[in-house]
């Protein structure tokens, strides 16, 4: 990536505005023309978004866009719509036993909407305010009973695809856990037994960072460092670790760079809810500083390598070991080209990762390694700006989708390739639309000088 070092968040202010202006329209769009008794809108074709059935984690992306447009736009028609769609459709993912994306499904719906009211956005009250706790209390506890012991002596939140599976994208939905410690709960087993949520969002952070992500430590023939596997596989007999796969990558020994993104934004998300934890519930887990050093290695690992394996912009492939990737010849040193022949972009992979890049490194900064801090802060903002624009930004009207060539599922064949072109390029994503919101509200917060944004800033407190 070629960093811009004198970019400002002050001159995104007007790729923002036009943002929240496009937004606005997309998700009119989709509200008038999709029909939600299909089941969760995941991605588009020809424009239009469409369901898939595999598993339902993209329903909490949709309605938690419409709360982030009013949090960031004041704009009331949103807070209603979202409020209504949570009340009326979200309960079944509370106690969806079955997967593990309770993070991206709840949190960011019924959280959302308990951090605005405790920021005194919502006006306070007390039964809806208890609603969303209770919500979110479940939530946690239920992701934390996806639990396979492994060989360690710690465990991990198992993927949908059975105990034996650790995927790298649960990092991301280990907010959920958070929210649920932080407002006192925990999760009981047999015999009472009182399980830390805390402690079991640690212990996922530690398998991940240990199994998903590589270090240049001489682990296999292809450790490099910040590498990711979107799966780690064990033996549930035994619990012994027995090889990495990949769901949505080319290869277990490539890094399909949507988990790469995962990582990214989870390790640092969670740094910062540390910050937040006192010593003595740290204590149990390794204590803060060992904790915070799993955490930080894993986060600069995957952040590196993210700069030194994108585009010149900041836009990646959606894997670095595509089968046809080399035909771009040095693509790292040049911009994405979403159109070419060969190999797709996948813009939802810099939508999250971007994420990470920017709190990483107001994270380090925080710490006064302001040399490191910046070069991460500023990777953020150069990637942000190239997603703000066209041909990221989608400006048609007629298309539903907001942040343009997402990439879901190139090994299946998912993905939507329009007439005259060879590879999936032009749809969008429910999860890449999300997270460039997401991306958004964080920015436009620092810029007006507003709270920070975080999950859980006030929830608990």
């Amino acid at each position: 990536m070629n960093i811009n070092n004198d970019l400002s968040v002050d001159e995104l202010k007007k790729p923002l505005d036009d943002l929240w202006e496009y937004s606005a329209r997309k998700i009119r769009l989709i509200r008038n023309q999709y029909d939600t008794s299909k089941g969760s809108p995941v991605f588009t074709e020809a424009g239009k978004y469409t369901t898939r059935g595999w598993t339902e984690w993209t329903q909490g992306f949709q309605f938690g866009a419409e709360i982030i447009q009013f949090d960031a736009t004041g704009e009331k028609e949103f807070l209603q719509l979202g409020r209504d769609a949570t009340l009326n459709i979200m309960a079944p993912h509370i106690t969806h036993i079955g997967v593990h994306d309770h993070g991206f499904n709840n949190v960011s719906t019924y959280g959302a909407l308990l951090r605005l009211m405790q920021e005194g956005r919502i006006e306070p009250n007390e039964w809806e305010k208890n609603f969303y706790e209770l919500a979110l209390k479940s939530t946690g506890a239920v992701q934390a009973a996806r639990w396979t012991y492994a060989s360690d002596g710690i465990g991990f939140i198992h993927s949908f695809n059975g105990p034996h599976s650790l995927f790298v994208d649960t990092v991301r939905t280990l907010r959920a856990l958070a929210l649920s410690h932080r407002l006192g709960h925990a999760l009981y087993g047999e015999h009472d037994e009182k399980i830390s949520l805390l402690g079991r969002l640690i212990e996922h952070a530690e398998m991940t960072a240990s199994y998903n992500i590589y270090y240049g430590e001489g682990r296999d023939s292809y450790d490099i460092r910040g590498r990711t596997a979107h799966e780690a596989v064990f033996n549930v007999n035994d619990g012994n670790f027995r090889c990495p796969n990949s769901q949505q990558g080319y290869s277990p020994f490539s890094t399909w760079t949507r988990g790469l993104s995962w990582a990214m934004c989870g390790y640092p998300e969670q740094l910062e809810f540390l910050e937040t934890v006192c010593d003595e519930q740290l204590e149990p887990y390794g204590g803060r500083n060992d904790i915070e050093q799993m955490m930080l290695k894993a986060a600069e690992a995957t952040c590196d390598f993210y700069i030194e394996h994108t585009s010149a912009a900041g836009i990646p492939y959606w894997d670095t070991g595509a089968p046809n990737l080399h035909k771009l010849g040095n693509y790292t040193e040049s911009e994405a080209d979403p159109y070419n022949e060969h190999e797709p972009v996948d813009s939802s992979a810099a939508a999250i990762g971007t994420q990470g890049l920017l709190r990483l490194g107001r994270y380090l900064i925080s710490k006064g390694e302001e040399e490191k801090g910046n070069r991460y802060w500023q990777a953020g903002l150069t990637t942000a700006k190239t997603l703000l624009a066209e041909p990221y930004l989608s400006t048609d009207e007629d298309h539903q989708g907001l942040l343009l060539h997402s990439i879901y599922h190139r090994p299946n064949g998912w993905d939507y390739i329009p007439d005259g072109e060879s590879i999936p390029c032009g749809e969008s994503s429910m999860w890449g639309d999300y997270h460039i919101r997401e991306l958004a509200l964080y920015l436009s917060r620092v810029l007006n000088d507003e709270p920070y944004y975080t999950f859980f800033h006030e929830i608990g407190r």
